[in-house]
């Protein structure tokens, strides 16, 4: 059957664009598809973290959550809060959980609605989102975390430290916005199109069925996705400058997220510093990180982890930018 997509980008541009964004995450999440080629070593490292897993359900305010836990929470170093995208799961992030686990412990969250969590009555807001996630760190015991989220988990990242600025410490917002209208905005247009009857028999549905305790409930999820795509959010700049933690953001060069919208991000949260750029080098961390990935679209983004965890370790460590030789 040819591809439906020249027709649809002459007729239904904005339903394209949201279609090249579900494709890509029917790809992520269908489990005969590798989503990076392992060598041996990484084969062996993925073996031993897998070892260390543990997973369950946490219960936040009479709904159930499904975790994982990568490595030891009882451990001197600060866990890494990994935060999926809309109609993925935690084990959809492991590309990006793997990197980390070497270093610290990592857990991921099944959002409501999602994997092995299942449907969870109700529409979907960030703020819900964020508080869910903050009650499952609750459950496990964890007083402060670092938090990395992609796409509506990126969302996510920035809604949690508003509302938990006690408990979340430094955020990775990989092609997350923290307003509805910091989105391009014919990818809005086309999620508003979606039906359940699209998904039907694609992997996306498919993977959903595999994890979820309410396999049949896939066209609510439908149904929360495009309502938390459509109803106006925004975190106010004063909310934004207030957030303690520092702050990495990373997207792609052809994101569905717009670049105008991360750099305003970027600023908000103490990039742009004048003082660094007139002196010409930095010396001490910066409070916030802008990273734009080449060639990259919105799902391409989760096709770097090599890349964005070469990035985001040094960040989470509060390493120095280097300084180059022969300058001074």
């Amino acid at each position: 059957m040819p591809s439906p997509a020249p027709f649809l980008r002459r007729r239904h541009p904005g339903l394209a664009a949201a279609l090249v964004l579900i494709a890509g995450m029917a790809a992520l999440t269908a489990p005969s598809q590798p989503l990076y080629a392992q060598s041996p070593a990484s084969k062996a490292s993925d073996t031993t973290a897998k070892s260390k897993s543990r997973s369950g359900y946490a219960e936040v305010k009479g709904a159930r959550f499904h975790y994982e836990v990568h490595g030891d929470l009882a451990s001197d170093k600060k866990p890494l809060l990994m935060l999926h995208g809309a109609f993925m799961s935690g084990e959809a992030m492991k590309p990006l959980v793997t990197p980390f686990t070497a270093s610290r412990p990592v857990i991921t969250i099944d959002a409501r609605g999602h994997g092995r969590t299942g449907d969870i009555a109700g529409t979907f807001s960030y703020d819900q989102l964020a508080d869910d996630a903050a009650g499952v760190l609750a459950a496990l015991g964890v007083k402060r975390a670092d938090v990395l989220g992609y796409s509506m988990g990126g969302s996510t990242a920035i809604a949690m430290a508003v509302r938990h600025p006690a408990l979340i410490d430094k955020q990775i917002v990989i092609s997350g916005s923290a307003s509805l209208d910091g989105w391009v905005p014919e990818v809005l247009e086309g999620i508003a199109t979606l039906t359940p009857e699209f998904f039907a028999g694609t992997p996306m549905e498919r993977d959903y069925k595999r994890l979820s305790p309410t396999p049949d409930a896939f066209p609510r999820l439908v149904e929360a996705i495009k309502h938390i795509d459509t109803v106006p959010f925004a975190y106010s700049d004063a909310d934004l400058r207030a957030i303690p933690g520092k702050t990495m953001i990373i997207l792609g060069d052809a994101d569905g997220l717009t670049l105008d919208h991360a750099v305003k991000l970027f600023r908000l949260r103490g990039g742009s510093d004048i003082a660094t750029a007139t002196q010409g080098f930095m010396t001490a961390p910066p409070k916030a990180r802008l990273s734009v990935l080449p060639a990259t679209s919105h799902i391409g983004v989760m096709a770097e982890a090599a890349t964005i965890a070469a990035q985001a370790l040094p960040f989470l460590d509060e390493q120095a930018p280097p300084m180059p030789e022969g300058f001074f």
